[in-house]
């Protein structure tokens, strides 16, 4: 039976977690051979991808466990080089979990398009003339993609923004066309720059100026997704500290984040830490996804911390993110690198709004792991101990010597480079 509880998973040997996985899902003998290959990108497919290409560069590949979200099961493959970060999701999704679990939503897949007009001789009345022609702009944007309207998506809406209206600033100013684009499962770049490029020739002729950029806005404002998440304080306790004083940490902490631009930028990237691997695992944009949701944390017009915690009236701990998220489950690279296919089919999503959904509750909860951890007995006490395996590996310790150089260096509490050397010397001797 599929599901996300598995214990004992991290104590597994790497065959083991695979024979368990082959059991859990049915997967051809292709797909077999490329999850578990250390080349699953052929340096021929790598070619077709990107340019100047001389080879690949693998990342681990893991497993968050744990995840229940709607009250559906979870399995969310992670594709990331950071230690700790795969086990504090999992851990937290465990509390999660037995609070009930994550409940989310997203919003409609709408993207934006933009088209800059400068050099109007009146401003006021290209906007006048361009909302005049919204229909018809919308209907010559669809036809320039006629199969996303025929998927039950296309260009839904369009606004006219004035930039610096009325401004003696040097930059002068400039009207920008948005077009609004429900992409379905697509991320949507080539449909809406395919659109956007369809309308600047009637966008110049009415506006009287000159079209500049036509292309997406990666700030995907429109297409949201949140997750919320509430936890009794009886499940935070540790064996130091009290839920109570666990939930008041998490609190406070945020409250440190939302006021202080300098913290919220570290407390953002342990977001990021839990979001990034899903995106990089089913060939998503991670570049377009970092990019929004910081703008969305600075949408009130200071950088602010991207979660909400708060205590309820129950004494809960609640939890709250919402961000852009402009993933697909089609086109892209999603369906290029087998590995990539591989991660959909085991999170088994059945759209971009579900896979959303997912993303941001893994953020949510690596966000938690992050201040549990700040709250109590401090951020290095876990994450040292799993990054001395990868010092032990960087001071030239090679198979089960790895596993006992990593103890040692605990042992001593002395996790660097340097002291790893010195024992692989003692060890070899």
């Amino acid at each position: 039976m599929k599901t996300s509880r598995i214990p004992g998973f991290y104590n597994m040997t790497v065959d083991e977690r695979r024979k368990l996985l082959q059991d859990m899902h049915t997967f051809t003998d292709e797909e077999t051979a490329d999850l578990f290959s250390d080349a699953s990108l052929p340096a021929d497919t790598a070619d077709k991808m990107i340019e100047n290409v001389i080879g690949t560069f693998s990342l681990p590949l893991g497993l968050g466990l744990n995840f229940l979200i709607n009250g559906k099961e979870y399995v969310v493959p992670m594709a990331v080089e950071e230690p700790s970060i795969v086990a504090s999701a999992s851990y937290i999704a465990k509390i999660v979990r037995e609070a009930g679990g994550f409940t989310t939503e997203a919003t409609d897949r709408v993207m934006i398009g933009q088209i800059q007009v400068v050099g109007s001789p009146d401003i006021e009345a290209a906007k006048r003339a361009l909302l005049s022609e919204k229909e018809a702009l919308l209907e010559d944007a669809n036809a320039a993609y006629p199969s996303l309207v025929a998927r039950g998506g296309g260009a839904e809406d369009l606004e006219v923004r004035l930039l610096h209206e009325g401004s003696d600033s040097r930059y002068g100013q400039m009207l920008v066309l948005h077009v609004y684009v429900n992409t379905c499962d697509a991320m949507g770049a080539n449909i809406i720059n395919t659109m956007v490029e369809a309308l600047a020739p009637t966008v110049e002729d009415l506006t009287k100026g000159k079209v500049y950029l036509r292309i997406l806005s990666n700030y995907a404002d429109k297409c949201l997704a949140r997750s919320r998440c509430v936890i009794p304080p009886a499940l935070l306790e540790t064996e130091n500290f009290s839920g109570e004083e666990v939930r008041d940490g998490v609190v406070h902490a945020y409250e440190f984040a939302a006021m202080d631009p300098y913290r919220a930028v570290t407390h953002n990237k342990g977001i990021m830490n839990g979001i990034d691997p899903i995106v990089i695992a089913t060939g998503n944009d991670w570049r377009a996804v970092e990019a929004g949701a910081h703008a969305y944390a600075a949408r009130n017009g200071q950088y602010s911390s991207m979660t909400t915690w708060f205590k309820d009236g129950a004494g809960n701990l609640v939890g709250e993110l919402e961000l852009p998220m402009s993933v697909a489950t089609v086109g892209g690279s999603t369906q290029v690198h087998s590995m990539s296919k591989m991660a959909h089919s085991m999170l088994d999503v059945k759209s971009a709004q579900e896979l959303a959904q997912v993303i941001v509750s893994v953020g949510l909860a690596q966000n938690l792991g992050a201040l549990k951890a700040l709250v109590t007995d401090g951020i290095q006490k876990g994450h040292m101990a799993l990054h001395s395996r990868s010092v032990a590996i960087a001071a030239g310790a090679s198979g089960e010597m790895i596993d006992i150089i990593a103890d040692q260096l605990i042992e001593q509490n002395e996790i660097r480079v340097g002291k790893a050397k010195e024992l692989v010397e003692q060890n070899i001797k």
